[in-house]
């Protein structure tokens, strides 16, 4: 995008982004098989209606597919209060001692988190809200108070040396997306997780990934199609809908990635051929194309991206996909470092050029979402095409619904 990007950003109509979607399109439960969905696949303006199982031979033999290997935590916590008040915290984000997510899952006795506080009026800023929870069979007394009332950051203690992750097993609940309108059930612990799911530290799914399974894996690696994994511990900010009057206004909040060395060589062999799993897999790539422009530049080696940072710049300034990539596989090894920990906050918008990503995998996403602007922003105008098509033809919508590859123009 050239320098006048403001102008161009802000001629968005939001409005331009809506559409009906109606309540009994939403898909309340998955299906089982999981693979059983159906697959809408858009090329060139072509659509197609499959199943999900066809999506191999969907896929030319040389694809990467990159996947997003976040486990979401039971991240909803209910705490009553002796007037019989309920006061339910949404982890968000770890604060103290550490706010590096796989970290801070390992953590004893204390931690800090920023939290969604449901019912918030009825915690005062000096009560302590406690529960008893039980682990590996002993009871274990778990208190919350305020570390900062004015930031949702909730300090958490518990009189046992058990990591915070088995903490939350044992006190919370997987919280589904609120669109699903419907209580968290047993069933959602294991189908709202990806077979794949290997970092706990999301609270919502990187859904995308819901419709695999090891036989759609199996056929993928007998075509010779490859498979590697990053880490994007997706925030409740996925399901914010766009408030603000111009998309530059609107607040993106910020998202942990993690990349590994090996992946970095992947994508170095493979630049003209990846293809991301969901649209979290998508921000993460592309995410790591800027930090690896940060580097080039030599601007800062802090992993951190600002949600315009991608939009000033003329294309004669910018390294091609092959040298953003070198530039972090030499910092990585200078620095001996087989993994890097990030934060982006990066938005995706129609007038944005794909570095990394030539496709994408994903499902069918909210009216006036960002996630609908970031398809826009991959296949045009035709985005309201592919939803026509999909809700013509009988589509499962949003978290449990069904499928689409498309290919970007």
């Amino acid at each position: 995008m050239k320098n006048n990007w403001i102008e161009q950003a802000d001629a968005i109509r939001l409005d331009d982004f809506h559409y009906e979607l109606p309540d009994h399109r939403i898909a309340r439960y998955p299906l089982d098989p999981r693979d059983s969905s159906k697959l809408l696949v858009y090329k060139s303006g072509e659509i197609d209606h499959l199943q999900f199982t066809d999506l191999t031979a969907n896929l030319p033999a040389d694809t990467l597919l990159v996947f997003n290997d976040t486990k979401v935590i039971p991240a909803r916590a209910h705490f009553r209060k002796e007037t019989g008040s309920v006061i339910e915290i949404l982890l968000l984000h770890p604060e103290l001692p550490t706010d590096v997510i796989n970290d801070a899952m390992l953590v004893t006795q204390s931690c800090v988190w920023e939290c969604m506080i449901g019912n918030k009026k009825r915690w005062k800023l000096k009560d302590t809200l406690s529960t008893v929870i039980e682990i590996k069979g002993n009871p274990v007394k778990l208190e919350a108070t305020y570390a900062d009332y004015e930031k949702n950051h909730v300090r958490l203690s518990w009189n046992t040396d058990a990591a915070f992750l088995d903490i939350v097993k044992a006190l919370g609940e997987i919280p589904l997306p609120p669109y699903l309108n419907r209580d968290t059930e047993e069933s959602d612990k294991e189908t709202y997780q990806t077979v794949y799911a290997n970092h706990d530290g999301a609270v919502a799914a990187p859904t995308a990934g819901l419709h695999f399974t090891r036989r759609v894996f199996d056929e993928l690696k007998n075509k010779g199609i490859r498979t590697s994994f990053l880490t994007l511990h997706v925030g409740a900010g996925t399901f914010q809908p766009i408030k603000a009057s111009t998309v530059t206004e609107h607040r993106m909040h910020s998202e942990q990635v993690v990349f590994t060395r090996e992946l970095i060589d992947e994508l170095l062999a493979n630049t003209g051929s990846i293809v991301p799993v969901g649209t979290t897999s998508m921000r993460s790539l592309e995410s790591l194309y800027w930090f690896g422009v940060k580097l080039y530049r030599s601007e800062t080696t802090d992993f951190r991206i600002e949600k315009l940072y991608p939009y000033p710049f003329d294309e004669s300034e910018l390294p091609g996909a092959k040298q953003a990539l070198t530039s972090i596989a030499n910092y990585m090894d200078q620095e001996k470092l087989d993994h890097i920990v990030g934060e982006t906050e990066i938005f995706i918008f129609p007038g944005y050029k794909f570095r990394l990503c030539k496709g994408l995998i994903t499902n069918y996403h909210q009216p006036g979402s960002t996630l609908i602007l970031l398809v826009a922003a991959l296949v045009g105008e035709d985005w309201v095409k592919i939803y026509n098509e999909a809700l013509g033809n009988d589509y499962r919508f949003l978290s449990y619904g069904d499928s689409s590859l498309l290919w970007g123009n």
